[in-house]
């Protein structure tokens, strides 16, 4: 009896190491447009099992950062899941100008596709991602044993994470209120998808009031809750609380309302844990994946800005989504049998006019009147030619064609050309650097400084001739209330990582990381192969 006792002890201390160390399941969660800061502004309203779970029980990169530009929730994605740049995945912004198709492409729609479980839109998939992700470097691994799940309310937060051969990547149709995919992976929604679907829970979600969970007085993070920098809904006079919910989705989108409160997080949440029970996630000794991206608090933070009310409401709320997805997963794949990482895909800029009312740097970027004004002054050098074939992203793409088909004249047409819009941006208001397209090539990739982020994030193939860089403060947006992203300064880059659960230490690092140094890290913990185009580094002080 003593020395069966003992073997089975064995066993299960065998089992519980193999646990620690080999996760059943890695979760990886992706908070659409969070500072880091969110974490100490916030922390003292915070719940002890959510995000303090992960903080005070995993690691925490206090100093991780983007390193490229420009920050967006496309790039943002690929980035975390490929630990590479757009210089070398290829998702060189949401949307971007294609010059053989003379128009803007978005960086997951794909003409082949079709929706599934909607009529209209959808007809996405990963085929503009250039490099492989840890998600498929984990299939390829386990010879498709492994199990892949992407979730997101955007598509482009649920198809790129997933990578190219997942189980699935379903994301919401803000126009029927329902979880869809595209035929890249399913011709017919998966029974699961469809039980989950006729919950109706967009519905139910958007027939409530929303207010402040805490009372509205005790949000001394955030600003006054009428505040002239924040968007007004369609149907209210002032941007406070309560929302009516019930009424004001008629005005606001339909079903599409949902993106823009908190219960878009929580649909998300929801349709995850349905997954992790119908997908059999973490329930062998295959580690499977499931992505997990949280896209309300962008949509929010772009309407309201960084210093609202609703949007610490969204992340207090958020907070308790977390501490219930936790206990599903210690629940249904064990504590301790699964790892956790939390990052960000961007972060976001303060609200230019209330920094120029406090007499801070800060402008407003109008590109169609630059672009205008560039047009203009390029006809006084090449008289009734169209040089400019399109402004986008901070990227400048010139006419080729425009030069003729004398390569020895048209190469210095070109040059010039380059010179003369290089010159003319940087005498433009708001304006800091431009760069060509011959520099950026010729720079080396680990570059530091602003040129270097402008390197990782330039793809020959898919960007500019002309590249720059705006002010610190100045954002091309078409509004004075709210904000966005997508600069290289740190307001835009520094952003929460946090690592949690089998096989990670407890403990934090003031240390500078970059956003792709997280797959390969989970490459080392996972024991596999770093994605394809990884030019990132383990963080060492998590595993070591």
């Amino acid at each position: 009896m003593k020395k069966n006792a003992v073997v089975v002890g064995l066993v299960l201390f065998t089992q519980v190491l193999i646990a620690q160390n080999h996760p059943k399941l890695v979760v990886g969660i992706v908070v659409d447009q969070m500072r880091q800061e969110y974490l100490y502004r916030y922390e003292s309203k915070l719940g002890p099992n959510g995000f303090k779970r992960l903080m005070n029980e995993g690691f925490m990169l206090q100093n991780a950062h983007y390193n490229y530009v420009p920050t967006e929730t496309g790039p943002g994605h690929a980035s975390i899941f490929t630990g590479s740049t757009p210089a070398v995945h290829g998702i060189v912004a949401n949307e971007w100008y294609d010059r053989s198709l003379k128009t803007e492409v978005n960086c997951v729609n794909d003409p082949k596709q079709k929706p599934v479980g909607t009529d209209v839109g959808g007809a996405v998939s990963p085929w503009r991602l250039l490099s492989t992700t840890i998600t498929d470097e984990l299939k390829l691994a386990s010879q498709q044993r492994a199990k892949v799940v992407g979730i997101s309310l955007k598509d482009r937060g649920a198809v790129l994470p997933a990578g190219h051969m997942p189980d699935g990547a379903y994301w919401y149709d803000g126009k029927t209120g329902k979880m869809i995919t595209s035929t890249y992976y399913y011709d017919t929604l998966p029974k699961w998808v469809q039980k989950f679907n006729d919950l109706k829970l967009a519905d139910k979600y958007l027939n409530q009031e929303w207010n402040t969970l805490l009372p509205v007085e005790q949000y001394v993070e955030a600003g006054p809750d009428d505040s002239p920098y924040e968007g007004k809904w369609k149907g209210k006079d002032k941007p406070t609380f309560p929302y009516n919910l019930i009424e004001l989705r008629k005005q606001m989108g339909g079903f599409n309302l949902l993106t823009m409160t908190p219960w878009g997080n929580t649909i998300v949440s929801d349709f995850a844990k349905s997954a992790l029970l119908a997908e059999g996630l973490g329930k062998d000794e295959i580690t499977d994946f499931l992505t997990v991206s949280f896209s309300s608090t962008d949509i929010i933070g772009h309407a309201m800005g960084p210093n609202a009310v609703e949007l610490e409401d969204t992340y207090l709320r958020l907070d308790k989504t977390l501490e219930d997805l936790l206990v599903t997963l210690d629940k249904e794949v064990g504590k301790g049998a699964y790892t956790v990482f939390l990052t960000a895909d961007h972060a976001v800029a303060e609200v230019p006019q209330y920094l120029i009312d406090q007499r801070v740097p800060a402008g407003y970027f109008r590109p169609a009147y630059v672009e205008a004004n560039l047009i203009e002054h390029l006809q006084k050098y090449f008289p009734g030619k169209k040089i400019i074939e399109k402004m986008s992203t901070e990227q400048v793409y010139i006419n080729h064609e425009a030069f003729g088909s004398d390569p020895r004249s048209s190469g210095i047409d070109l040059m010039i050309a380059s010179e003369l819009i290089a010159n003319f941006l940087l005498k433009t208001e708001g304006i800091a650097q431009v760069f060509s397209s011959s520099v950026l090539r010729q720079a080396a990739y680990g570059e530091d400084g602003v040129r270097g982020k402008v390197v990782r994030g330039f793809n020959a193939k898919r960007c500019g001739d002309v590249a720059f860089v705006l002010e610190p403060g100045w954002l091309a947006w078409s509004s004075v209330t709210g904000s966005t992203h997508g600069s290289s300064y740190s307001y835009d880059t520094h952003v929460p990582i946090l690592f949690y659960g089998a096989g990670i230490k407890k403990g934090s690092s003031s240390q500078f990381h970059t956003i792709t140094d997280i797959a390969p890290t989970l490459s080392v913990l996972l024991k596999i192969k770093f994605p394809s185009g990884n030019t990132g580094q383990p963080v060492t002080e998590v595993l070591d």
